[in-house]
């Protein structure tokens, strides 16, 4: 998996699905998720679970009316052309279902077919007037890699001028063998393409727009659906964690207002706090569509001062609802995870490291917490899985691939975790950010958004000459076996040598590696002088071959650890921990 490409502009607003402010055929006219949002509901009053689950094509294409269907075979993707033009649509052969609208609008299939490394696409084509171009949706099965487009004039000597894109910025490449045509997957890229479409304005898309409407296989039911009791509540920090915490949790919709109360352990002295509430919908969550979740904002807490908390009225003072602020000393501890996924293996790791390791302040995953980052259930289980934990310690994680899902953003990560909105311009809010805990700076860095807007903005954050110790956290390793990720060599680990960056944690390639130190991409003689580049990964995985690697100080592929760091002042003790608790490496640092 590549990370997006920095050279141009991120393009695309995604999860259509999600918003309201489409702009339709006309605008007049309904949008795709006007019918879909419709459908949906009328489909709760008239089906039953079995019956939602047992949905096929047929079925589905009985449920619209012919207006309807115009809205889905002309309104998905739209443009202007000011010449005649012949559209062709590039759809994947392993499709199980063509889109309907294909046959129906006159498209015909040529005798063409290009590749990339996942599948053979087929050519449809159809020629266009100047004006308006609609195309239609890519299906109800959500198929996982969506059709792409290329338009060239009818007449050789026209010139063509392409505008007024839904969805908007799209970026306009070349067609030709080396071509991309997924933003999510940039390094997928196209062989094979047919000398007589070679060199037509090629129009770029993401994997995962299926899901607009995903109807067959696509409902689900969660395990925790949500009730008036608070659950899922879980410590973040969104300020400084010297003086305050975030606390959120969960309710059904019938709970309209969230109260926290708190005070000084075993104080008499309770202190209040409204929450915010956001509703927060999982169309396809059949037994939990819509939930309320809460935010409350803590601030002006004592240091080092133990803190009890519940929420009014649901909650009892408990020993399991407390958190505690730091001390003013130098020391602490904290603990960190690779990839997590969608796995109970999870609370296992997570469960075991907090009974052993009682004193950590906090807890991280270096991103893919869960497999599907739009699956509201899934989010569900990592809550649960972690529940004991999460309620006292702060989760302070880094996003994944899997947790920004196939090019369609990560808008339900933004509603579960409250985090500092202190990132860099060009990137969403709470995706990258840092936060400064006693005397260590971390860095929490969204490695699918674009790197290049990113570079200053890490730059001015580990300017910062305070701090003794300097983490970063992001997904994507740049060091790793089997796909080093050399647009972050290129753009990042100069920075990371300049400022002298500790330990870079890192997840994705399913296996455990810790470098030797590392500065300018050589290995040098101490951590002192270079930096320790870490893989881990939460859950279990199978033993299986890695190539050499000349830098690693040592290398594992059996999974199910975690990470536990220790800083007393200018001493640093790292040990990684698998799930019967023995110590598979470990280091210390002494500045």
């Amino acid at each position: 998996m590549s990370t997006n490409l920095s050279s141009i502009l991120f393009v695309y607003t995604f999860l259509f699905f999600l918003t309201g402010s489409l702009v339709g055929c006309s605008q007049k006219d309904k949008t795709v998720k006007d019918v879909m949002d419709s459908t949906i509901a009328n489909l709760y009053k008239t089906l039953s679970a079995k019956e939602l689950s047992a949905l096929d094509n047929e079925k589905v294409m009985a449920l619209f009316s012919d207006d309807e269907k115009q809205v889905l075979n002309k309104c998905h993707w739209m443009f202007d052309v000011n010449v005649p033009v012949v559209v062709s649509v590039m759809r994947s052969t392993q499709q199980a279902i063509a889109p309907f609208w294909l046959s129906e609008r006159g498209f015909v299939k040529a005798e063409m077919t290009m590749k990339n490394e996942q599948t053979t696409y087929e050519v449809w084509q159809k020629s266009f007037d100047a004006g308006r171009v609609g195309l239609g949706v890519n299906g109800f099965e959500n198929y996982t890699l969506h059709y792409f487009v290329s338009v060239v004039p009818q007449n050789k000597n026209d010139q063509l001028k392409l505008s007024n894109f839904f969805p908007e910025n799209q970026y306009i490449g070349i067609l030709e063998d080396s071509s991309f045509t997924y933003h999510d997957w940039n390094e997928l890229v196209l062989t094979d393409v047919p000398a007589q479409l070679k060199g037509q304005k090629l129009l770029t898309t993401v994997r995962g727009r299926g899901v607009e409407t995903h109807l067959i296989g696509a409902f689900r039911k969660t395990d925790y659906p949500s009730s008036k009791v608070p659950d899922q509540i879980m410590l973040t920090w969104s300020s400084d964690p010297s003086n305050s915490i975030d606390i959120q949790w969960r309710t059904d919709t019938t709970i309209k207002t969230g109260i926290l109360k708190y005070r000084i352990k075993g104080s008499a002295d309770v202190l209040s706090v409204n929450a915010v509430k956001n509703m927060m919908e999982d169309r396809v969550l059949m037994n939990d569509r819509y939930i309320n979740r809460f935010n409350a904002e803590i601030r002006n807490l004592k240091p080092g001062t133990n803190y009890e908390y519940q929420i009014a009225p649901k909650t009892d003072w408990s020993e399991k609802y407390t958190f505690s602020t730091p001390s003013t000393d130098d020391q602490f501890s904290f603990v960190w995870f690779g990839d997590t996924h969608h796995s109970p293996k999870f609370g296992e790791i997570i469960n075991l490291a907090e009974k052993t390791h009682p004193d950590a302040a906090f807890y991280s995953i270096a991103g893919d917490m869960i497999s599907d980052g739009l699956h509201r259930n899934q989010w569900d289980d990592l809550f649960e899985f972690s529940k004991t934990v999460i309620c006292r310690k702060p989760l302070m994680s880094a996003l994944g691939n899997h947790d920004n899902r196939s090019g369609l953003g990560a808008a339900m990560y933004r509603e579960l975790f409250s985090y500092p909105m202190n990132g860099p311009e060009g990137v969403e809010k709470e995706h990258t950010y840092s936060f400064r805990y006693k005397n260590a700076l971390f860095l929490m860095i969204d490695v699918t958004s674009p790197i290049d807007v990113q570079t200053s903005w890490i730059e001015k954050q580990l300017s910062n000459p305070d701090a003794l110790w300097k983490f970063v956290m992001f997904h994507f390793p740049p060091y790793n076996w089997e796909e080093p990720y050399f647009d972050i060599q290129k753009a990042w680990i100069p920075i990371f040598d300049k400022y002298h960056v500790d330990m870079v944690m890192n997840g994705h390639i399913h296996y455990y590696m810790r470098s030797k130190p590392m500065k300018g991409g050589q290995v040098v003689s101490s951590y002192n002088d270079g930096t320790a580049y870490i893989i881990s990964i939460g859950i279990p995985t199978k033993n299986h071959k890695i190539s050499d690697e000349l830098y690693a100080a040592t290398r594992n592929t059996e999974g199910h650890l975690y990470q536990y760091v220790t800083i007393k002042g200018k001493e640093l003790a790292f040990k990684s921990i698998n799930f019967e608790n023995k110590i598979i490496d470990s280091f210390n640092i002494k500045k």
